[in-house]
């Protein structure tokens, strides 16, 4: 049996698939950005649809049934190896990182911000066939603008703070993907870190702002104001919790660990 790996063999691990997400083509970027986005619908409506079919008996295991229902939503996103919003930092950093006399300032922009536009692009193009009358179950068109109005309703300092948790969960689930050598390990924590992000449910930019989008889709009391300043808050928060918090952290101790003993 294999040893687990250290920090730095993470670290390096990491900085190999950092600069494959940093040198992918602008067709494949656009492509793998996509089909994250909606993939992120299919695990919204299936927690739409469990929530309301577990509710009407067990209303305080409806919350519980509904988040696992949206984790392997997360698996298919780590399994088919796409590019989402916030999961893609730990690694380019760490490519960034290991450069040499560089930062690769604008590959890392053109990551993230073509990943976060077509993410929303891929969520758009299925939300619209799922707000079709009657191609999902009445019932968890209910649960879903719910979800979405009580999502939205948040004050700032609470919307913050969730999105500062769902940041630093979605970049640590990135570290421990680069700790684990089998497919069976990678489907585990992908579905725990997607249980735990739905069951919060704590803020992370694409999955909160497609469910409030969804919520508005089916008539929720919901403005298009009120979806910018999700988006906003939330973009900050991830910002500071997965880059922040988790990837700054991660990098500072590969440095701690190479640098020569006090």
């Amino acid at each position: 049996m294999s040893s687990a790996p250290d920090p730095e063999e993470i670290f390096d691990r990491a900085v190999d698939e950092g600069d494959r997400r940093l040198d992918q083509s602008t067709l494949e970027l656009l492509s793998t950005s996509f089909i994250a986005g909606f993939t992120v619908v299919f695990g919204i409506v299936a927690l739409g649809i469990v929530h309301a079919a577990v509710e009407p008996e067990f209303e305080e295991l409806a919350a519980v049934a509904g988040s696992l229902a949206f984790a392997p939503s997360l698996v298919f996103l780590v399994v088919g190896r796409t590019e989402l919003f916030n999961e893609n930092f730990f690694d380019p950093v760490a490519a960034a990182f290991d450069a040499d006399d560089t930062w690769l300032v604008g590959p890392l922009v053109r990551l993230w911000t073509v990943t976060l536009a077509f993410n929303f692009a891929g969520a758009v193009a299925l939300a619209a066939f799922v707000a079709v009358e009657g191609a999902i179950p009445s019932p968890s068109v209910t649960a879903l603008v719910d979800t979405a109005e009580t999502v939205a309703g948040r004050q700032p300092a609470a919307a913050f703070g969730s999105a500062v948790i769902g940041g630093a969960l979605v970049a640590l689930l990135s570290f421990m993907l680069q700790a684990v050598d089998t497919a069976g390990a990678r489907i585990s924590l992908s579905f725990m870190v997607g249980f735990l992000l739905a069951l919060g449910p704590f803020h992370h930019v694409v999955v909160t702002v497609v469910h409030v989008y969804v919520g508005m889709l089916f008539g929720g009391n919901v403005g298009y104001a009120t979806l910018a300043e999700v988006l906003a808050v939330s973009t900050a928060g991830n910002l500071v919790g997965g880059l922040g918090l988790v990837t700054l952290s991660h990098v500072t101790q590969v440095v701690g660990a190479r640098s020569p003993g006090d």
